[in-house]
């Protein structure tokens, strides 16, 4: 059953861009919403993780979770998501190194 999608996609090539206003509507620079199945945004979430380049993309969908949704990331980014207990709560890193799991 199709279900409404959100991706964020910053400083990606133009390429992947393209690819996401294929199945997406840009509401706004670099946020794309829509309905899609969950094939369909599978296929397209792995064509733009492996195409990210220096950019970095926030893939997030409803599911079965206490919260509703779930959170995926691709590339370099400074916010990490975690699972603290079945939630995905957010780790800032704030000096570039890789965040271990605090909790």
């Amino acid at each position: 059953m199709p279900a409404m999608t959100v991706i964020s996609a910053s400083a990606v090539p133009a390429h992947v861009r393209g690819a996401l206003t294929r199945w997406l509507l840009e509401v706004t620079p670099e946020l794309y919403v829509g309905t899609l199945s969950a094939r369909v945004r599978n296929e397209l979430w792995t064509a733009v993780s492996q195409s990210i380049g220096d950019g970095i993309a926030v893939l997030i969908h409803p599911s079965d979770t206490e919260q509703g949704f779930t959170l995926q990331t691709a590339g370099t980014r400074k916010r990490h998501p975690i699972d603290f207990d079945g939630l995905t709560l957010i780790a800032y890193n704030f000096d570039g190194n890789e965040i271990a799991n605090p909790l």
